[in-house]
């Protein structure tokens, strides 16, 4: 398959949901020191000033967005505040996700909120913006899932199911539109050092693994991917693996994560 062209931040406007910590916090910083517009989102106001400060020291450009990026009406006021501020969106980070709930006793509420945030942000974003894009030639959608999304998180159904959503989202969005200049990536990381990780409990030695990143490395794997168009953004290359040993042999993978849980049961 050709190659499409790389995506340049100079002068890009990029929009980057739950920006106001962590990987989100990072992206922003990382495209604002390529010279991108950046407009930051979060629910978390102080956060996104926080953001918005780092950019510009930097030296880059940036306007802050306090609001949520989950609901239909806070996509239409989070695009139409960077349209205002910057002009036409050219690349959208859907980086906002939560972990709610354990085992089978996470609640109803638990399973809603992780569906509206993890899945129907990407649902609704691309809505608004692919009629756009598919207008003027193009542009990148970028969703922050997770290794869950192609693995499994012990412990953790709703955050599992719904990471599986965004990345089999992502994965029709790409399938349906590439060929009209649509560029989608799913970044799936392991163990990040953010505050996700910290409230993990007995699965942040699981998640640690293969070594806990720090957000900055994964902003910088994602930075380097966009000179690409690889559907699948690895910043732990082990999940290629794990992920290939799951699709070969589903059983003998299951049975492996058995035996995990059954230590953790041991807790």
């Amino acid at each position: 398959m050709e190659t499409m062209s790389a995506f340049d931040p100079a002068g890009s406007v990029a929009v980057v949901t739950g920006a106001g910590n962590g990987i989100g916090a990072a992206l922003a910083e990382a495209l604002g020191s390529r010279g991108a517009k950046v407009v930051v989102a979060d629910l978390d106001a102080a956060g996104v000033e926080r953001t918005v400060a780092a950019v510009e020291t930097a030296g880059g450009t940036a306007v802050g967005v306090a609001g949520d990026a989950a609901s239909e009406s806070g996509i239409e006021s989070l695009i139409a505040g960077a349209t205002e501020a910057f002009g036409p969106i050219d690349a959208w980070f859907a980086n906002a996700g939560i972990d709610r709930g354990r085992g089978l006793q996470a609640s109803e509420a638990d399973w809603e909120s992780s569906f509206q945030v993890n899945v129907m942000a990407h649902v609704r974003a691309a809505r608004a913006l692919v009629p756009g894009w598919l207008e003027s030639g193009g542009g990148r959608f970028v969703v922050t899932a997770s290794a869950a999304g192609l693995l499994t998180m012990l412990g953790a159904p709703a955050y599992s199911v719904t990471k599986h959503g965004a990345v089999a989202f992502a994965e029709w969005l790409s399938a349906t539109y590439r060929h009209r200049g649509i560029v989608v990536q799913a970044v799936c990381p392991q163990g990040v050092q953010t505050r996700m990780l910290d409230d993990s409990g007995p699965l942040q030695e699981i998640l640690s693994h293969d070594s806990a990143l720090t957000a900055e490395q994964v902003a910088a794997d994602v930075l380097a991917a966009l000179d690409g168009d690889d559907f699948l953004i690895l910043p732990h290359p082990e999940v290629a693996e794990y992920y290939t040993a799951r699709a070969g042999s589903t059983d003998r993978w299951i049975g492996g994560m058995n035996r995990i849980q059954q230590r953790l049961d041991e807790h």
